[in-house]
């Protein structure tokens, strides 16, 4: 796992420092103790505010306003900030900082923190975004009761700055009840900005395990908790978890993870479970012999169990699947890998369909958005760019329209029909057709009637498409002056859907 896919988890300390530095220190250490037995990126954060310039002068001292009172009480100065900073460091955490205010975001800068974070209140501050998005450092953003647009807004101003961004989803309530949560909006903001890297912030109680396992399962990649060291004089709010339940918490995420497993690609599968699911398949059987360098038909198989060591499973069966017997096998027998080639056409139907579609585009010729149509491969579809033709089918009941779809230098070999009328009106590109030995020159407007009994065959040098009206396709009334063809019963390949 890359470090980019290599979850990160903020262990927020706030201003659960209480003001002390050596209670700073001792959360960072019991942190540290927890996080050594995670893989994880772990970082500690802290809350940087330029009280002088914060708080008015007015309601300096004031202990009646409830944050003037809290930040005031636990001040630390810019060196004993410096101090907890290094002692991250030092631990081999990551370092985390959410700067309230504008000279914050400097010093954040020359303390050499490795992450900026904007709180919920400040998301839409944007004189101080303003000043963030100046910073080289990767910035980290909570979203809590940000109006839809205005995360628009604020994602907008990041992608257009061409700045690092990580977009958390999170809830202002302290603590957050398991009603509140709203962890789906972890799906809207990947939904909704799929460039980005979007975390989850979370205030729930400590004990709360289910939700990381969520945002985990949702795809969150940045985890932030508030965590603390309880004592008799510095109990813990509601909503940070004590060095235990942190433990608790990451292993937790943990185990979400190793439940969701492959992250980004189709997971590897065990041999335990492959042998398992070949047993349950069925078998490839012969009903009737099949001689050297025949192919092997779907009629000429029954799928049954059991699967023997090296046989064929239904599953190694398709539409698009030649099989070719490399040695006379017999009736009954279980057909084995070693015993036939395989070739799938699946990549030559897909590019001709593909090729099919632009040439219909190019005609400007409207037709449904899904349709059946067949790719007619009269001498086998490796030889489809010289003899073939799409038919695309748009009804068949008492009369009958469908578009002929030629290729460029592709032509269609000569048949009659005994029971159909048909006439052709080319609407694109032009083609030569030949009537009973006369050959003419025809272009996008000109129209032909073939009558029942005339040899016709048509080519192209530009691509064409033709509409054909008829009266009622009967799929046995095609005769081919070609024995080989009438001969070769796997020419038509017949799909269900349409590339518009």
């Amino acid at each position: 796992m890359t470090t980019e896919q290599t979850p990160l988890f903020i262990l927020e300390m706030a201003n659960n420092h209480m003001g002390s530095v050596d209670h700073g220190l001792r959360i960072i250490r019991e942190m540290a103790a927890v996080a050594a037995d995670f893989e994880f990126r772990v970082a500690v954060k802290f809350q940087y505010r330029d009280l002088d310039s914060l708080i008015h002068p007015a309601y300096k001292g004031r202990t009646d306003f409830k944050y003037v009172k809290r930040f005031s009480e636990t001040r630390l100065s810019a060196s004993q900030f410096l101090q907890l900073r290094e002692a991250v460091r030092t631990a081999g955490l990551l370092a985390v900082c959410t700067a309230f205010d504008e000279p914050s975001v400097a010093l954040v800068e020359e303390h050499g923190y490795d992450m900026l974070k904007v709180a919920s209140c400040a998301f839409t501050d944007w004189p101080l975004l303003e000043r963030v998005v100046q910073s080289p450092l990767p910035v980290i953003a909570s979203a809590a009761g940000a109006a839809l647009d205005d995360v628009d807004r604020v994602v907008s101003f990041f992608e257009h700055r061409r700045r690092p961004l990580t977009l958390m989803h999170c809830v202002g309530e302290y603590p957050t009840a398991d009603e509140r949560l709203e962890l789906n909006q972890i799906d809207l903001f990947r939904d909704r900005y799929p460039a980005i890297t979007v975390g989850f912030s979370t205030h729930e109680h400590p004990d709360n395990l289910e939700s990381v396992m969520i945002a985990v399962a949702k795809g969150a990649m940045v985890f932030e908790k508030h965590v603390g060291v309880p004592t008799e004089q510095w109990p813990l709010n509601a909503y940070s978890s004590n060095p235990e339940q942190t433990r608790r918490w990451l292993a937790a995420a943990r185990r979400a993870l190793t439940m969701c497993g492959t992250l980004g690609r189709r997971a590897d599968f065990s041999p335990a479970e492959v042998a398992s699911l070949r047993e349950l398949r069925r078998g490839v059987y012969l009903k009737r012999a099949v001689a050297r360098g025949a192919r092997i038909a779907a009629d000429d198989v029954q799928l049954a169990i059991p699967v023997l060591e090296g046989q064929l499973t239904a599953n190694d069966l398709s539409k698009y699947t030649i099989l070719t017997a490399t040695s006379d096998l017999a009736a009954e027998a279980p057909v084995l890998g070693t015993q036939v080639t395989r070739a799938d056409i699946r990549a030559k139907v897909n590019a001709i369909t593909l090729a099919v579609r632009d040439m219909v585009r190019e005609s400007r010729v409207v037709i449904p958005g899904k349709m059946d149509f067949e790719i007619s491969h009269h001498y086998g579809i490796e030889r489809f760019d010289e003899f073939g033709a799409t038919i695309i089918t748009c009804v068949n009941r008492e009369y009958c329209k469908k578009l002929i779809v030629l290729l460029p230098k592709q032509m269609h070999p000569e048949q009659y029909h005994e029971q159909k009328e048909e006439t052709f009106l080319i609407l694109h590109g032009a083609v030569t057709i030949g009537i009973d030995g006369a050959e003419r020159e025809l272009r996008s407007g000109d129209i032909v009637t073939i009558e029942r009994g005339q040899r016709h065959w048509f080519t192209t040098t530009t691509g064409t498409v033709i509409e054909e009206i008829s009266s009622t396709h009967i799929k046995s009334d095609s005769f081919y002056t070609d024995p080989a063809i009438g001969a070769n019963p796997n020419r038509k390949t017949w799909l269900t859907y349409w590339l518009v």
